[in-house]
């Protein structure tokens, strides 16, 4: 397979002169001379003024004969060759892009809203030329297709009731989405001859008809995770209360007591507002 051939044309400048010499003398000629065959010299400067190349920085020329390849100019400059080359010009700059927002299905099957930013650049000019029809085209199209795989192999969240905390999500694993997202692309556009230099996702939601079930479940999940915690606490501080009053034998509890006290510290610790006290004026039994 034939790949990508880095030559170098003649220096412009020096043909430049020669183009200039070509047409200033054949019109001073003709108009000296009276002669108009001294158009002929015009004429080939005109021709030869054709085969001029001129390479920007961080971009190339891919040159062509009668549809041959013959390679690629990346050097900066005023070139000439072949009048009869065809040119055409590849850019070697970093380019971004950043993707639609895709309504796709993550690994769960729920309907998501994702997008995807992406930098890259062309390497392999000969590849991005004749190897694609369009290479801007096949960038935009393989990225969606790229989004696509991906948010079909992770889920959008993971909850606790699931059992899944630890499992790769869309939303909390950017660094080990992204590396996944890279090598996709970097599989897919290959073929034409590009680099990626980053991919990352740009954008992330669910999908607006399932959001507002989804927010509910999440701050439900996330009551359920607070109130686990207050209960622990809970439990560990009424042990330790029970454990203190046995030890300085402040005073003895019963099984009865003990049970009112232990529903009374629970309510106190676990509850959502402050707890209103009772106060007790008469005796211990009353």
């Amino acid at each position: 397979m034939e790949s990508e051939k880095i030559i170098k044309p003649a220096n412009g400048y020096l043909i430049l002169l020669v183009v200039f010499t070509l047409i200033i003398g054949g019109i001073a000629f003709a108009i000296r001379e009276e002669n108009p065959a001294y158009i002929v010299f015009i004429v080939l400067g005109l021709f030869f003024s054709t085969g001029f190349i001129l390479v920007n920085p961080n971009s190339s020329k891919v040159i062509l004969l009668f549809g041959k390849y013959i390679g690629t100019v990346k050097q900066n400059g005023l070139f000439w060759a072949n009048p009869f080359y065809t040119k055409k010009k590849i850019s070697l700059r970093a380019s971004n892009f950043d993707s639609e927002r895709l309504k796709v299905n993550d690994k769960l099957g729920n309907p998501v809203m994702i997008s995807t930013i992406l930098v890259w650049k062309v390497t392999e000019t000969y590849r991005a030329a004749f190897d694609v029809d369009n290479y801007e085209n096949f960038v935009r199209v393989q990225t969606d297709a790229a989004v696509r795989k991906l948010a079909s192999m992770y889920p959008y969240d993971n909850f606790a009731d699931e059992g899944h905390e630890e499992e790769i999500t869309l939303r909390s694993s950017l660094n080990e989405v992204s590396d996944a997202l890279e090598k996709e692309l970097e599989e897919r556009l290959a073929i034409a001859g590009i680099e990626v230099l980053e991919a990352r996702i740009g954008y992330l939601a669910y999908a607006q008809e399932i959001a507002s079930a989804m927010l509910k479940r999440q701050q439900a999940t996330a009551i359920v995770a607070a109130r686990h915690k207050i209960v622990e606490g809970a439990v560990s501080m009424v042990e330790m209360a029970l454990d203190e009053l046995n030890k300085k034998d402040i005073v003895e509890l019963d099984e009865e007591r003990k049970a009112a006290m232990v529903s009374n510290l629970m309510v106190i610790l676990c509850g959502d507002r402050e707890a209103t006290p009772v106060v007790n004026t008469g005796t211990l039994n009353q």
